[in-house]
């Protein structure tokens, strides 16, 4: 057991905490940044560039919140450590714009001493000699190890040998957790090795959602007040905002729920985590990054027709966002959301009203795709509760206890 274990109460759910709240902040930034990064460079290349740093972002926050899912923020020294890898993690936020330019160390230096820096740690302090808590620990710092190399060597080389070592890294990065971390010569280890707390888990990844919904209130805010409130701006500014309500809508009235319940209840947990939190929510934090760039698009140039990359994030945020929860929900039930599917195809059919229509146009065409489907979502559930038949949720509950 780790020097540092958070303290398990019979009957009491973990919560995050307000130093994990604190830690969050750096990447309400970090957030901004990435949105920005793709708002200033719209094409293909600029694109991939975003997803990259992205993912690099969330690689770095999605692991300080799988361990402080097991580490006692009340402890003095982990409490030090969430505030030096925020301070790295600003960093790393702050060189964002220039990644790919006169800040490359400055962005990878600061992601691999995040990582490697708090592994380390529970390494060789938080968890004692021979326990199982060091042997996964030390696992995946030489992961860690073996892609930081590759990234710092990036960040030392220029054009398409940065590129090309980046991805390799990225590459490393990623599939890591996919085989749980093997090192050759060492016995395999298995989702019984970590210890998932389902409620502060599924809580952590809900407060990043909401993170990148905030940074697009933001940008609807900062965008309308530097520009002058006529009728198109001001209609703009609406429907911006609508299709920010919808898109907490859909995941929280619903989505939440049900993938915190179907963790809870997983015979194993690790695995459903890793997939359904580590590697889908990015999808969904993805989306709302594109929609808030498409919103900012629509609120400047309300009457103008877009180009093909600008309305290609216009239509192409909430379609993202739509189809994320698609392959969520496959991930965690098994079945496909029909729903959700078709407004994913909707938004593109929006897509193609925008070849001869300005930019308000699309965005209404948006909000009443996304209300559709909410509305379409609400009646199903209406209608199964005049039939007297359960909610999803309901079934699930029904089934467990059944098993």
């Amino acid at each position: 057991m780790s020097r540092f274990q958070r303290l398990h109460r019979p009957g009491e759910e973990q919560r995050a905490t307000t130093l994990e709240l604190f830690y969050d902040l750096v990447f309400v930034f970090a957030i901004t940044q990435v949105s920005h990064l793709l708002l200033n460079h719209l094409t293909w290349e600029g694109a991939g560039q975003a997803l990259l740093v992205l993912l690099v972002v969330w690689w770095a926050w999605n692991y300080t919140a799988w361990v402080t899912n097991e580490l006692d923020p009340e402890s003095i020294v982990v409490r030090a450590l969430l505030i030096a890898l925020m301070l790295a993690s600003l960093l790393m936020a702050v060189a964002i714009p220039g990644a790919f330019g006169d800040r490359a160390l400055l962005f990878v230096g600061s992601y691999v001493a995040i990582q490697v820096g708090r592994h380390v740690f529970l390494t060789f302090v938080a968890a004692p000699s021979g326990t199982i808590e060091r042997e996964r620990a030390g696992r995946i710092l030489t992961w860690f190890a073996a892609a930081g190399a590759l990234w710092l060597g990036g960040g030392f080389a220029h054009g398409p040998a940065r590129t090309a070592l980046w991805l390799a890294a990225l590459a490393v990065d990623y599939a890591a957790p996919l085989v749980l971390f093997w090192v050759p010569g060492r016995p395999r280890l298995s989702g019984a090795t970590w210890e998932v707390g389902a409620a502060h888990f599924a809580e952590r990844f809900q407060l990043f959602v909401i993170i990148a919904l905030g940074e697009s209130i933001v940008i609807i805010g900062a965008t309308t007040a530097g520009l002058r409130l006529d009728a198109a701006t001001v209609v703009a500014f609406g429907l911006a905002f609508l299709e920010s309500a919808a898109l907490w809508w859909l995941y929280f009235s619903y989505v939440a729920t049900i993938a915190q319940r179907r963790l809870e209840l997983a015979v194993d947990r690790t695995r459903l985590a890793r997939d359904a939190y580590t590697y889908l929510h990015v999808t969904i934090v993805a989306g709302v990054i594109v929609s808030a760039v498409g919103d900012e698009l629509v609120i400047a140039h309300p009457t103008e027709e877009l180009t093909g990359a600008q309305l290609a994030a216009v239509v192409g945020g909430p379609a993202l966002y739509l189809l994320a929860h698609v392959a969520l929900r496959l991930r965690m039930t098994g079945t496909p959301s029909g729903k959700r599917l078709l407004g994913a195809l909707g938004c593109a059919a929006a897509g193609g009203v925008g070849a001869f229509a300005p930019a308000l146009v699309v965005a209404a065409l948006l909000v009443v795709v996304l209300m559709a489907v909410i509305g379409w979502e609400q009646l199903a559930a209406a209608r199964r509760t005049a039939r007297g038949e359960p909610s999803p949720l309901e079934r699930l509950e029904a089934s467990t206890r059944g098993a």
